[in-house]
């Protein structure tokens, strides 16, 4: 077996006799916060990642200029990018039956394809069946969060507590109070941007220095202040005043490519797991870290039915190897934590580990995209250019509807993200008609006038909405695949009509030219945010996990990432699920040190 040398690490080598304290399983948003908390706390950790260790500051390049790529960004000519249509008229797995040589999702279809590339995982390799889906995977060191959006939100009781708001659902077995201080110290240790606006139902951050707004986003942000809604600087998960604590990070000083590629920060102001949470861990000396491992099996002891490690694959060799541990923490990311733990079956746990409840894998839920708005803000035109290719995000309008009234057609809510200014390249430019001088005057002096928004809404959780291991498809390794029975519902239908009439209402009452709206849903999968194939709550007949994301059937077994989810809200999870994450592990190290686990 290789050892994975990591500059930063202090040398530890990857001993699968020991029995460590600790394996975490992903090291994405949920595995690093597992990882920096249990090791804080003097405890031995396995990480275990499926993918690679990437040099990210020369794999994203984020101030290299278009022309020094010989392809302008784009990735080789026999790779493809899924667009839209496909995920609609075909049926995955995808890539079979196309010709192309590599197959990725749609996030490949942005600009600067070829800068992530080698993060997100080919779905040649890495196929799913069943109903229409968009799955966008990561499979290397830090997972997503190497090139996550961004958008740093908190939730609040109106999220905790929906079933006692609205009558849907199940409520969470924890409340806002709970979590709070958890927050904070997410916010704390690894920094966010933003303004307070004191809003009871998008609870304020510990903000450091926010983005400015610009003019065409002030101007919407005044308009909707007379309607009683909010637009406020996006919340980014970037440290935009230093971090003195980390020295694998620095503040942002808005430059780069953010928003012209699928995403990543080389400089690493935007958080991501490896300089934000493994390499301070690996300084403890208390992490030991194994990169291409592929877990497959969650394995128990035939007698406790307690975990007693995992079985994995090395991607590379192919071989396969049990490492053992004390406890087993699944950080994988929802749908693959969910894969592992229905193929962990045995006689004492015949329908996967941690299933007795038969939820594992049910009440799947995520947020629904498509509807938005495109507008022209007429002072702009012909006016100096600003420079906004390097902030990390533009705006976000918090949610508004279901608050303390209650809409005919629906229940829940959503919230918009959006944003203006002007980029490297311009988004009118290929819109725009005609050629020569008059054409580029026309691009040049619209420039930066425009400004959109488009809507991210809350799906409800469903029994019925669900994933299950295909019983005859297996990927690159052999290990059988996930397989999708999962739809939108009237709900979701009715809400989405709603965003595209708001969306306008908005752009018109703050006096912008609306130049488009858009109408039709995304496929499913879209928001990649997917959740709740895990959920936690305090009856073990319902749900898989109590309230510390610690198994109902197996106490050594945390599953500690977005499958906890009990319902989606409609706020991006991220910051969510570490909060959980910090708590749950504060938690599992104290019942570790008394000797319960």
């Amino acid at each position: 077996m290789s050892l994975i040398q990591i500059k930063r690490q202090r040398k530890s080598d990857v001993n699968l006799k020991q029995v460590y304290d600790a394996i975490v399983v992903g090291s994405g948003a949920a595995g690093g916060m597992a990882a920096h908390v249990l090791t804080s706390k003097g405890m031995k950790v396995l990480l275990l990642e499926a993918g690679k260790k990437l040099d990210l500051d020369k794999e994203l390049k984020s101030t290299e200029w278009p022309y020094e790529h010989r392809r302008r960004g784009e990735m080789p000519p026999d790779a493809h990018a899924l667009i839209p249509n496909e995920y609609t008229i075909r049926q995955p797995p995808y890539a079979k039956g196309l010709p192309h040589k590599h197959v990725y999702s749609y996030v490949q279809s942005w600009g600067g394809s070829d800068y992530s590339k080698n993060i997100v995982v080919d779905e040649r390799d890495h196929p799913y069946t069943g109903t229409n889906y968009a799955w966008v995977r990561a499979r290397v060191l830090g997972g997503k969060t190497t090139i996550w959006g961004r958008l740093a939100l908190r939730l609040s009781d109106l999220d905790f507590k929906a079933k006692t708001h609205d009558g849907y659902g199940e409520d969470w077995p924890i409340s806002y109070a709970d979590l709070a201080p958890y927050y904070d110290k997410v916010d704390l240790y690894l920094g966010i941007s933003g303004q307070k606006e004191n809003l009871p139902h998008l609870p304020d951050s510990i903000f450091q220095r926010p983005t400015k707004l610009n003019f065409a986003e002030v101007k919407l942000r005044q308009g909707l202040k007379k309607m009683n809604r909010v637009l406020t600087p996006y919340r980014a998960g970037v440290t935009t005043d230093g971090l003195k604590h980390n020295k694998y990070r620095n503040r942002c000083y808005g430059r780069g490519a953010c928003n012209r590629r699928a995403g990543g920060c080389d400089i690493h102001a935007a958080f991501d797991s490896p300089t934000g949470l493994i390499y301070p861990a690996m300084d403890t000396g208390n992490l030991t870290l194994r990169t291409n491992a592929i877990a497959y099996e969650v394995t128990v002891d035939k007698n406790t039915g307690k975990a007693t490690g995992v079985a994995f694959v090395d991607a590379e060799t192919k071989k396969t190897y049990e490492a053992k541990a004390k406890v087993v923490v699944l950080a994988a990311s929802t749908l693959e934590s969910t894969r592992l733990m229905l193929l962990s079956k045995s006689a004492l746990h015949p329908n996967g580990i941690g299933n007795s409840s038969a939820h594992v894998g049910h009440n799947f839920c995520e947020h629904i995209m498509g509807p938005g708005v495109a507008g022209l803000v007429k002072d702009l035109v012909g006016k100096p250019h600003t420079l906004d290719d390097g902030r990390p995000g533009g705006f976000y309008v918090a949610r508004f509807r279901n608050l303390t009234d209650r809409h005919a057609d629906f229940i829940r809510g959503y919230g918009f993200e959006g944003g203006s200014g002007t980029t490297m390249f311009p988004g009118n430019a290929m819109g725009t008609t005609g050629f020569g001088a008059n054409y580029k005057k026309q691009v040049r002096d619209y420039a930066g006038a425009f400004i959109s928004m488009g809507a991210f809404g809350e799906v409800l959780p469903r029994y019925e909405n669900y994933v299950d291991i295909d019983p005859e498809m297996k990927d690159a390794w052999g290990i059988p695949v996930l397989r999708f029975h999962y739809k939108f519902g009237d709900n979701e239908k009715k809400m989405a009509k709603d965003m595209a009439d708001t969306a306008r209402e908005m752009f018109e009452a703050a006096g912008i030219e609306v130049v488009g709206v858009e109408r039709e849903i995304l496929t499913e999968g879209w928001s990649i945010h997917e959740l709740g194939t895990a959920r936690m709550g305090m009856d073990k007949k319902t749900a898989v996990l109590n309230q510390f994301q610690q198994s109902h059937d197996v106490k050594n077994l945390f599953v500690v990432d977005g499958s906890s989810h009990v319902s989606a809200s409609c706020q991006n999870p991220t910051w969510t699920i570490m909060a959980l994450a910090w708590r749950s592990c504060d938690y599992l190290a104290d019942q570790f040190k008394k000797g319960n686990l």
